[in-house]
């Protein structure tokens, strides 16, 4: 699986949800609702600051009995973001998701914030690309070619 996570982005989209440090937990939670989406990248201006999940919710807020409407995002994010390169493959992504035990990356060019990958967008395309060559080797195997 040789493909990189810029195929990837160009398959997917590369908007990239993001929410102010200073923004309440309940506005982002509820963006993150709104999107149907798992992660938020927290921004000031165009500085990547750090990721807000869900995982920061269960873990941070709601099992430390915070307040979501009183606790600002800054307080409770992953402030130590693993990101990876625009020219990463879907392989070593997927590596380094189980390595770190996270469930998004980043995706930067040169510096850059170019897209946000989740393992269910890396699960999906790898599982895209194997249904493509076990029907290229069915193809090969019964003499059938695509046209």
């Amino acid at each position: 699986m040789t493909d990189t996570l810029a195929a990837v982005l160009a398959h997917k989209g590369s908007t990239v949800h993001s929410v102010a440090p200073g923004a309440t937990v309940l506005e982002a939670v509820r963006k993150m609702n709104r999107e149907h989406i798992g992660a938020l990248m927290v921004c000031e201006s165009s500085q990547m600051l750090g990721i807000f999940t869900e995982r920061d919710v269960l873990c941070r807020v709601v099992d430390s009995d915070r307040d979501p409407a009183s606790t600002r995002v800054y307080e409770v994010m992953t402030d130590q973001v693993v990101a990876v390169e625009l020219s990463m493959t879907v392989e070593e992504a997927m590596a380094i998701i189980t390595e770190k035990r996270c469930r998004h990356l980043p995706v930067l060019e040169d510096g850059d914030l170019r897209g946000l990958v989740s393992i269910g967008d890396l699960t999906r395309w790898a599982s895209r690309n194997q249904e493509h060559h076990i029907e290229d080797l069915l193809n090969y195997i019964t003499g059938k070619y695509p046209g």
